[in-house]
């Protein structure tokens, strides 16, 4: 290529999709560029559980999982806000890895493998001739014949492209999420997932005897309480005795906790003004259903797939964008509207007092709801 910026794909976002997807296309001999707006390794809101369906997926890429040692996770306890308390086994079950670590790993792989990793950059603007993007970031203009959005939850990108759930940002509902990295007596194959007043917090080990405890709550609970976070984990989140108990009980390991605003749970287009879309960018789902982290994975293994048999010439861009719509809707319309439905559940807590105990009383439909979070191995 006489351009030395011209590339065959590039990456908008370099956390779990973007970067496995970046891997696999290097290692399948295509060029390919990937934007970060922050600089690795980096820390993120995320309840940092992954489901064993990615396991193998992970050390295909390159990671040792064993030699991390990391803990496996096997037992889920969930609470209601009063206190009950529905204890379940996970069949396929999961493990726990911080995405500082997990992220970094990813990225250094990545450049190894010639990917052109450019981090601390932010990408300013994306436009499509027809033929090829030009991509504008804060290290220089670059092309490419593919785009791939992986940015996650929310973006400056979001807006300039008039995404369609920009437009509803004010008057839908908005979630708040809160991660801290903590230090806590616990079991290692146990996540406990506590419900409060219109939130829920997650608890589960990760590497090197930490836990990570993240929670989502409603953004009206911290307006509430004027934007004051200690402020409304006691007055909201304390109410769940065993969340007061923890939160008195560990030792904090960020001087602040790392918080991110304005999530939305629901439905986004997974293709927009011709850029695909990975991950959280196609669509939130509820951390209370689970595995967006391996959902990403997935949809970039697929992804892959799909760009091979397009330079290939096996399908037209057309082509292309609506087979990866198709699989997308297959693959996941399921869970973000069962994750919808349980964001609208938690509005209630006399309703979530009501489903824990008929949870409990009916395993058939326990096992059903487990099982329709986790994917199978791929």
């Amino acid at each position: 290529m006489n351009n030395t910026n011209l590339y065959q794909v590039s990456i908008i976002g370099g956390g779990l999709a973007g970067l496995t997807l970046a891997i696999q296309l290097a290692d399948a001999g295509y060029t390919c560029v990937l934007f970060e707006k922050n600089r690795y390794p980096f820390h993120k809101v995320c309840g940092e559980y992954i489901s064993m369906e990615s396991w193998g997926f992970l050390e295909r890429l390159g990671i040792n999982l064993f030699e991390l040692n990391l803990p496996k996770i096997n037992q889920l306890h969930v609470s209601s806000p009063s206190g009950k308390v529905l204890k379940h086994q996970l069949d396929l079950g999961g493990f726990g890895i911080s995405r500082y670590l997990l992220d970094s790993k990813l990225a250094q792989i990545a450049s190894e493998k010639g990917v052109l990793l450019l981090d601390d950059c932010r990408v300013n603007d994306v436009k499509f001739d027809g033929s090829q993007f030009t991509i504008n970031s804060a290290k220089g203009s670059y092309t490419s014949e593919v785009c791939v959005g992986a940015w996650g939850k929310k973006s400056n990108l979001d807006t300039k492209l008039n995404r369609e759930f920009t437009k509803e940002a004010k008057s839908g509902k908005n979630y708040i999420g809160i991660k801290y990295h903590i230090n806590i007596d616990f079991p290692n194959d146990l996540i406990e997932l506590h419900n409060f007043k219109n939130g829920y917090c997650g608890i589960s080990k990760i590497e090197k005897n930490k836990f990570c405890l993240c929670y989502l709550s409603d953004s009206e609970n911290l307006k509430k309480y004027n934007g004051d976070i200690k402020k409304m984990e006691k007055e909201v989140l304390f109410k769940n005795p065993f969340i007061k108990d923890y939160f008195q009980k560990a030792e904090f390991l960020f001087e602040e906790p790392l918080a991110i605003s304005q999530i939305k749970i629901g439905f986004k287009n997974a293709v927009e003004n011709h850029i695909l879309m990975l991950g959280d960018t196609a669509g939130n789902i509820a951390p209370l259903n689970g595995n967006g982290m391996s959902m990403a994975m997935r949809s970039s293994f697929f992804m892959n797939q799909l760009l091979v048999d397009y330079f290939n010439g096996k399908y037209s861009r057309s082509e292309l964008e609506t087979t990866y719509e198709h699989f997308w809707m297959k693959q996941f319309k399921k869970r973000v509207a069962f994750s919808v439905f349980l964001q609208r559940l938690l509005k209630n807590t006399t309703m979530t007092n009501f489903a824990i105990m008929l949870l409990k009383a009916i395993p058939f439909l326990r096992n059903s709801i487990v099982k329709s979070t986790h994917g199978k191995p791929f």
